[in-house]
């Protein structure tokens, strides 16, 4: 293969110019996203029970669908929400590869299977089923430029005019408007109707016969005489449009010609149709829309085509409307990949100069650069063509590649240049003769580096998509570099390279002089070290025993992680007042937390929700969506978890009224709402909620108070006090009352009652009766309502019903068909989540029986991982040791081989130790690449060993002469990949905490590999030949046969080359 494109340079040139054309025609094809779809697809299942308490609502809803969902095919669990406002949430996860298309149709089966057994109100209302949405994408606000609109305006022409938009974009999962439309609000006075005579339900009656939409026919239609000649449609006004039409609505006519109308007993205006939320964006009143990426969406094409849509919009909105995003996550995916693509560009400009270096000749050293954006190209075709997008975790790969992809050209370079100064032949038989040298020994090392990558394609779950990434962009990535050694390399080595004389050397003045010497003294120095250590090979084995206990020790005392937390250039806070706040004291623990925030550095927009958060939504809840500046104008001190250290600091000791709870966004969308762990206590042993919620106070309790944890708390809303209505049915059963009546008058005065609609400005809106807000401040004001009986007379409920107080959950939770408690919290500073999980784990086996645990989101993948990172580098090793052996023909070559790992994975627990850094994926991913350095840097050494072993050397002289050929590639290889990897272990900004904790352990890794295994790998062989064997310094009988991959005699490499 060689000699033909040897012989045919521009055959070569144009199969690179075609993979480089193939490579940037994909590049712009090429989704760009931070991570890939890694969190497991889920199905979201939501319904509502109006009326209904949360346990009600738990047992007659939550619990059958439940039942029915156990066991679904493919299912990983199942969490539900039932709340006090009668809304039921059911998230499903799967296992990953599931079709979300399939696995709805089986939910909604599933469903169909249970709804008789259903509430009728729960059927009224309708059980939606739909593939659950990511986190927040993007928040978009309204606001009055001269202050004329107020939040229900604002919310009312978002509505109307922006809110539909949205939800058309492409990639959109749900839009939610965290505002409010118009509706005719008919704020009724209970006393004017006592007076009256009237009841809520005469005024629900009214409204529903003077406001409907009459269809009236027309005059003249068929069937009509011969006679008629026109026909024309009649119209009647049968619904209202404005507050004062619906003032005159009567409510009764009396004999004397006298009427009570709706205007005598209630106030009349155009308000909101919810009052639950509020928006402002720095302190000012605004309206929300937060925009939600579908499952299958990508971030920065659907927050482009939001941000055009809104361009587009805002040429038709009045001049007193402006729009802002002030919280938008896709900074962070533009920012990480550039990042990322600046390291890797750092990377290539450092390998080119360690490799001029030491090749000390521009020519040689342009020749392996080209190969490094060919193979990269190529690279890029390959993802595309197995749908891969442009990621970290893709980007990363390619940034640990660069260090490979030159070696397999440099192995090229260095024996064609060899041969010419040694044999004074011209460049192209040079490169023919250098070719058939080590072809064999190309494809060997390139089959063990890609058989070390190859098991991480087939590992399952979420772990295993981020493996898979890593994986094909390596594997690909040093296919093409073996490609181009063997296709391109030989062809530029035949045409661009100039003769040299015979004999000709290393240059002996100058920089490179002064290198050549410190080089030349360098392996004098390590020949001897090596010639002492081969007469001590049984104490250095000892030692080496010592080292790879300690790599056990360090490996295992190593805190575990998933992913590091990186700063994306966002926050969350989130504010809870005690649970019997109302709107007004959340309203002003929120303007206190504004104040705040307004005066600390590093924050440019703060997006603050009232009446929703993560946890739940209720009057004592408010949700902050803080953006903070770009990266470039925050330093150490402004970062993302020393803001949070902050806000949590401060604001907890200054704001007494509420709990503060800043946190930073997990690594993974969908996989928790922050970076700390996810943890359900569950009622296993039906103890029931009080004992529930004991046991989760009790953990909680110990949990803060733990030396490894900090800010542990419920993920949800804590009981509030409730208002029981005691109602004596034989009371009401006497006085003439049904418990309809009843229902109705409470749900009407309390609740707001929707009666029909009303035209406005084109638009269909709602018509909301409910009691004015003085008549439904105090408990006591219930008793003061009245109900008409079937005589028509009116009976207040004081005569039927008592009050009784008490406290009661306003959520429950479930999880896998249990009664759980949803914790959440986080380790402190100087320990890992893997700390942190242990922790927790400890403190719940102390719990009584009948309470059992489960873990989710983040922490469950973290826990899946560390179980698979152990097998997955065994696996590694045993198909490098099965593949070496098949290539060498021989059992104990392969060992010796693979004694060098170890001396890797020291150096990258070292290095991760010495950071504070974990064992997590990313540390899986440095150890796998390290197995494949490590043993590709002992075949150069062991492989040149044999072949002059079966040439006749004695063992050690065979080792000793290797390992001085050796010294200089396997210095230039080392020094060259780990300054590939050095812009990695010392990034910082957007995406640095990803990259240290991968090209820490690398680099580290590699620095082992350079320096221990320059001095064991001598140790290793020799022991091996001797121990196992039979090696006792004996020559191989005449005949042996030589190693396929390794050089003939003479075709050994000098000083400076390999085979």
């Amino acid at each position: 293969m060689p000699s033909f494109f040897i012989d045919r340079p521009i055959f070569a040139w144009v199969v690179a110019l075609f993979i480089c054309l193939v490579g940037a025609i994909s590049i712009p094809l090429l989704a760009v996203a931070q991570y890939p779809i890694i969190a497991p697809p889920s199905i979201l299942i939501s319904t509502s029970y109006p009326g209904a308490s949360p346990e009600n609502l738990y047992n007659s809803v939550t619990r059958l669908i439940e039942e029915e969902l156990n066991g679904a095919a493919n299912i990983l669990n199942f969490e539900s929400t039932s709340d006090s406002l009668g809304q039921v949430e059911i998230i499903a996860n799967f296992k990953p590869g599931t079709d979300t298309s399939q696995a709805s149709v089986e939910v909604q089966n599933r469903l169909k299977r249970v709804e008789a057994r259903l509430p009728r109100a729960v059927i009224q209302q309708g059980i939606l089923v739909e593939e659950a949405s990511s986190a927040v994408l993007q928040i978009i606000t309204l606001n009055s430029t001269d202050g004329s609109l107020d939040e229900v305006g604002l919310g009312d022409f978002m509505i109307r005019n922006v809110l539909g938009e949205v939800r058309r974009i492409p990639g959109v999962g749900r839009a939610t408007l965290y505002s409010t439309e118009r509706s005719l609000r008919i704020w009724i006075d209970p006393a004017k109707l006592v007076g009256y005579g009237l009841s809520a339900d005469d005024v629900n009656k009214a409204i529903t016969a003077q406001n409907a939409q009459v269809a009236s026919g027309s005059i003249g239609a068929e069937p009509s005489t011969d006679m008629q000649k026109i026909s024309a449609q009649v119209l009647v006004k049968g619904q209202l449009s404005s507050p004062d039409e619906f003032g005159a609505i009567i409510l009764r006519a009396n004999p004397d010609g006298s009427t009570v109308r709706l205007r005598d007993v209630a106030r009349i205006e155009i308000g909101g149709l919810s009052y639950q939320f509020n928006t402002r964006l720095n302190g000012k009143p605004t309206a929300g829309l937060s925009v939600l990426l579908s499952p299958k969406g990508n971030a920065l094409a659907t927050a482009s085509a939001v941000e055009a849509k809104m361009k587009e919009l805002s040429r038709f909105f009045p001049a007193n409307i402006g729009y802002e995003i002030p919280y938008n996550i896709t900074p962070v995916v533009k920012a990480s990949i550039e990042k990322v693509l600046m390291t890797l560009v750092e990377a290539v400009v450092l390998v080119f100069i360690v490799m001029f270096l030491f090749l000390q000749n521009i020519r040689y050293t342009i020749i392996p650069t080209i190969v490094v954006p060919v193979a990269l190209l190529g690279t890029c075709a390959t993802l595309m063509v197995v749908g891969f997008s442009i990621n970290m975790l893709t980007m990363f790969g390619m940034v640990l590649a660069v260090g490979i992809l030159v070696d397999d050209a440099i192995v090229v370079v260095e024996n064609v240049e060899r041969i010419m100064a040694e044999e004074g032949l011209p460049p192209k038989e040079a490169t023919k003769k250098a070719m058939s040298q080590i072809t064999g020994a190309i494809i060997g090392i390139t089959l063990v580096l890609m058989a070390v990558f190859v098991p991480m394609a087939f590992f399952p779950g979420s772990v295993g998509i981020i493996y898979r990434q890593f994986s094909v962009t390596m594997v690909a990535a040093i296919a093409f570099s073996a490609l181009l050694a063997l296709s391109l390399t030989p062809a530029l080595c035949a045409t661009l390279l100039k003769p040299v004389e015979k004999g000709h050397g290393h240059a002996r003045r100058g920089v490179f002089g002064w290198f050549n010497r410190v080089l030349d003294s360098s392996r004098a120095g390590y020949v001897s070290t090596v010639q002492a250590g081969l007469k001590r090979t049984g104490r250095l084995m000892l030692i080496y025993l010592v080292l790879f206990a300690g790599v056990a020790y360090g490996f295992v005392r190593l805190p575990g992680g998933f992913l590091p937390v990186d700063d994306q250039g966002f926050i969350t806070t989130d504010v809870q007042t005690p649970s019997e706040s109302s709107y007004a004291r959340t309203e002003a623990a929120v303007e206190q937390v504004e104040k705040y925030l307004k005066t600390r550095a590093g924050i440019e927009n703060v997006t603050f929700l009232t009446g929703f958060s993560f946890l739940g939504q209720g009057m004592n809840t408010a949700q902050a969506f803080i953006t903070l500046k770009d990266w470039s104008e925050r330093g150490p001190k402004d970062s993302a978890a020393a803001i949070v250290a902050d806000i949590n600091r401060d604001l907890s000791s200054s704001i007494r009224d509420a709990r503060i709870s800043a946190l930073q966004p997990p690594p993974i969308d969908n996989l928790g709402n922050s970076s700390g762990f996810s943890f359900r206590l569950e009622d296993r042993g039906q103890k029931g909620y009080a004992a529930l919620i004991a046991a989760s106070d009790r953990l909680i309790a110990e949990a803060n108070a733990s030396a490894v944890l900090q800010k542990v708390y419920v993920e949800g809303l804590p009981p509030a006090p409730q208002v029981n209505l005691m109602i004596d049915r034989e009371k009401a059963g006497a006085f003439g009352l049904t418990f309809e009546d009843i229902n109705n008058t409470i749900s009407t005065n309390l609740g707001s009652n929707y009666i029909n609609d009303f035209p406005n400005r084109g638009r269909m809106q709602r018509v909301i009766v409910q009691a004015d807000k003085t008549s439904r401040m105090n408990a006591d004001d219930i008793l003061n309502y009245n109900v008409k009986n079937s005589r028509g007379q009116l009976v207040p409920f004081s005569a039927f019903a008592t009050i009784e107080w008490s406290k009661g959950p306003t959520q429950i939770a479930g999880f896998n068909y249990y009664p759980a408690v949803r914790i959440s919290g986080e380790a402190r500073p100087g320990f890992t989540s893997g700390d942190a999980i242990a922790e927790m784990e400890r403190l719940a086996d102390k719990l009584p029986r009948g309470f059992g645990y489960e873990w989710t989101g983040q922490s469950l993948q973290e826990k899946l991982s560390g179980s698979q990172a152990p097998f997955l580098l065994a696996l590694s090793v045993l198909v490098v040791f099965l593949l070496l052996a098949a290539l060498y023909e021989s059992w104990t070559i392969p060992l010796a081989v693979l004694l060098t790992i170890p001396l890797g994975i020291l150096g990258a627990v070292v290095a991760a130790t010495m950071r504070g850094l974990s064992n997590d994926v990313y540390f899986t991913v440095g150890l796998i690449t390290i197995i494949g350095l490590a043993a590709k840097d002992a075949i150069l050494i062991i492989e040149f060993a044999k072949d002059l072993r079966a040439q006749g050397k004695p063992l050690v002289e065979a080792t000793i002469e290797a390992c001085s050929l050796r010294f200089r590639p396997i210095l230039m290889t080392g020094l060259a990949f780990v300054c590939g990897v050095l812009p990695m272990a010392i990034a910082t900004g957007a995406g640095g905490a990803s990259q240290q904790a991968l090209g820490t352990s690398v680099m580290g890794g590699m620095i082992a590999v350079v320096i221990l295994a320059l001095l064991l790998v001598p140790v290793f062989f020799v022991s091996v030949q001797r121990v196992l064997a039979g090696d006792r310094e004996r020559a191989p009988e005449q005949g042996a046969v030589h190693s396929p991959s390794a050089p003939a005699k003479g075709g050994a490499l000098n000083g400076h080359g390999r085979a």
